[in-house]
């Protein structure tokens, strides 16, 4: 069985969607990144792991295991048609964990009257 790598392209599929120009774009070694920013208009700044550099990335990779975890404990998969709502969901829950503390707390929170001004 073969694992299906992210390619290159998947990654300028990605940049072009969702990173805009001029960012700081930090990553880890991996070879689809290699020269990005000659093809991309960012800053490119990595972490190489097998040399022990995890300054960059180790915050966002954390909160990748973190997701991930969660992901198995309340659902065990998600379809990519769910994901977004999943990952909205686990926002919610680790902004504002008060609300999750017991049913009550949870329908006080989503029920309230909300202003609204027009």
């Amino acid at each position: 069985m073969t694992k299906d790598f992210p390619k290159r392209e998947d990654a300028w599929e990605y940049l072009e969607s969702y990173i805009k120009p001029d960012t700081t774009l930090m990553t880890d070694g991996a070879s689809i990144y290699k020269k990005i920013d000659h093809w991309w208009p960012v800053t490119h700044q990595r972490d190489i792991h097998s040399k022990f550099e995890f300054e960059k990335t180790s915050e966002i990779e954390g909160m990748f295991g973190v997701l991930r975890t969660f992901i198995r404990r309340m659902y065990h998969h998600v379809t990519h048609d769910k994901l977004e709502s999943v990952v909205l969901e686990f926002c919610m829950r680790f902004s504002h964990p008060e609300m999750f503390t017991n049913p009550q707390e949870y329908l006080k929170f989503t029920l309230r009257l909300v202003t609204t001004r027009f």
